[in-house]
């Protein structure tokens, strides 16, 4: 199955360079590691419950972190597209600043996303009558509108390493470069979708709101996130440029 290919030649890819993937996300995932905790230490107050925060600086503190967490999120992505396709190798443990690369993955991310909640937002009203007349599937619909919204993404998502490396494509480019695997990609989705279900079973097992959960989640997170972008930079170098799967 090319689905299944081209998830394992993304997990390899970062198993046989974990010493740069390391080096082009361990600082800045601790970024995101600052942010993950001041949330857990400093929870939003309950609005919808009537509570009043007593202070501002912990809603402060929140929203400065995780504005620093989303630009090192665009810093990881955009220097491992670019290690892995431009063979810009990282020189120390923080590397290159891309600012206008990072500024146009973050606009196509947003437009992705946008177009994703419109296609799934359309996509439920059929199925969500089907679900009211077939309760017993209903599960099994919710996850397929997922796995929808999975396959919307994937199908779009090159243009976010195409951005990365400096050679930004449109979205019809980017739909028409995906067309020959409509069923691999969607497969592609479940796999990653499924995975990612499998790796949050111990949260929904054992409870969540631990501090032991919170690490087991920032641990496991590292390597969703640089697994994830890595499935992008495959799509990209096999479907756009025309790279062989090993």
């Amino acid at each position: 199955m090319k689905g299944w290919e081209i998830f394992v030649h993304s997990v390899r890819l970062v198993l046989r360079n974990l010493d740069a993937a390391f080096k082009v996300s361990a600082v800045l995932y601790l970024v995101q590691v600052a942010s993950a905790l001041s949330l857990y230490f400093n929870p939003p107050p309950d609005f919808a419950g009537g509570e009043v925060p007593t202070s501002l600086d912990g809603v402060a503190q929140n929203f400065f972190l995780g504005l620093l967490a989303v630009i090192a999120s665009l810093w990881i992505a955009v220097a491992w597209h670019r290690y892995v396709l431009a063979e810009e190798h990282p020189q120390g443990w923080v590397p290159r600043w891309h600012g206008s690369n990072m500024l146009s993955y973050l606009g196509r991310s947003i437009l992705i996303a946008i177009i994703v909640v419109l296609g799934v937002t359309v996509a439920a009203l059929p199925v969500g009558l089907l679900a009211a007349m077939l309760p017993g599937l209903a599960g099994l619909i919710a996850f397929a509108l997922i796995g929808f919204a999975g396959y919307l993404f994937f199908r779009l998502g090159v243009m976010l390493p195409a951005a990365a490396v400096g050679r930004p494509i449109k979205l019809g480019e980017a739909w028409e470069a995906t067309k020959a695997d409509p069923g691999a990609i969607f497969v592609l989705a479940l796999i990653v979708i499924g995975t990612s279900l499998l790796i949050q079973l111990p949260s929904l097992v054992g409870g969540s709101g631990t501090i032991i959960d919170l690490v087991y989640r920032l641990v496991t997170g590292w390597f969703a996130t640089i697994i994830g972008i890595s499935v992008l930079t495959t799509l990209y170098g096999h479907y756009v440029e025309g790279r062989p799967i090993d």
